[in-house]
């Protein structure tokens, strides 16, 4: 099964449950809002099948998908309970428990567990064929995109850019803008390069790549091993976008589903189980989930893990 965007339209408000076996289940009426992020990216189609796992196997929950900027934004909702589960990037977790001000945190968020770690993300810098930007301290002097405000994309552009030598000040111009919103401008040559935090694969730069020419930008290995946890070397393989035709380095981020310390274990057991025992259903959604290791996920969590979480992990380890 394929969820295309018609079905992610549909199922993302969905709200009545349908009763299956094989999960405990959790109190009545348990809301349980999914915080993604733009509708462009691949938190959000994730974050549709989550919602539609737990509506088949959860009893008594009324799930929804929320829509966001994205990381720095879910921690923050999720920390004030206006969410259940929450799609971030490690290096935005570390920033919330730290309360780090300058990236959009105003307090030390206490409320946020981890509920099991995801696939990577990796800094995927797209330009223009003929801008003359092949590796990222070429992007002086540029037009550059670096994702929502605050959002983990533009956390990711400030980490690297720093790492390379840069800054937004080196930079001809900085857009603040989504996935979708930063293609459209490439398209009509009104910024010389994107840089989108996303799985392999995003639908923003697929699109992109197959409209106009493009050159998927380097960073060296090199560059990466300055900028410490969580961040990591990476690949996009080649192949992975039209006229790629070799592996490039870049930088890769651990992604994280979070979830609130006031939860009920029994809740978040629940949760757990649906997502980690269906993700085949992720994958279907975007083939980004292939990359979740469930032996590894609820191993190493970068904030404390939920107990509920850490029962069903327990369990599956025997």
């Amino acid at each position: 099964m394929t969820f295309n965007r018609r079905d992610i339209l549909a199922l993302a408000g969905t709200a009545a449950a349908a009763p299956l076996v094989g999960v405990r289940p959790a109190f009545s009426a348990d809301f349980v809002n999914v915080l993604t992020g733009g509708t462009a990216g691949i938190y959000y189609p994730l974050g549709v099948a989550i919602s539609a796992i737990v509506v088949e196997t959860v009893p008594g929950t009324r799930p929804t998908v929320q829509a966001t900027k994205g990381s720095v934004e879910n921690l923050n909702l999720l920390d004030a309970g206006k969410g259940e589960v929450a799609f971030a990037l490690g290096d935005a977790v570390i920033e919330a428990l730290a309360g780090n001000a300058d990236v959009g945190f105003k307090k030390k968020l206490e409320n946020i567990r981890t509920l099991g770690a995801l696939y990577n993300n990796y800094v995927q810098i797209v330009a223009l064929a003929d801008s003359g930007v092949a590796s990222i301290t070429d992007l002086k002097g540029k037009r550059l995109s670096v994702g929502a405000p605050k959002s983990g994309t533009e956390l990711n552009a400030r980490a690297v850019l720093k790492a390379a030598g840069l800054s937004y000040d080196d930079l001809a111009k900085v857009e603040y803008l989504d996935f979708a919103q930063s293609v459209e401008l490439m398209k009509n040559r009104q910024l010389d390069a994107t840089l989108q935090s996303a799985g392999l694969g995003v639908a923003s730069l697929r699109d992109l790549s197959v409209s106009v020419p493009v050159t998927i930008v380097s960073v060296d290995p090199a560059i990466v091993g300055t900028m410490g946890v969580p961040f990591l070397p990476g690949t996009i393989p080649a192949k992975t976008y039209e006229g790629q035709t070799a592996d490039v380095p870049t930088v890769a981020i651990p992604n994280y589903l979070m979830t609130r310390a006031d939860l009920s274990d029994d809740l978040v057991y629940g949760l757990t189980k649906a997502i980690y025992g269906n993700l085949d259903k992720l994958v279907a959604a975007h083939a980004a989930a292939k990359k979740i290791d469930p032996a590894a996920a609820g191993k190493n969590p970068i904030a404390p893990m939920h107990p509920g979480a850490a029962k069903y992990f327990a369990e599956v380890a025997g």
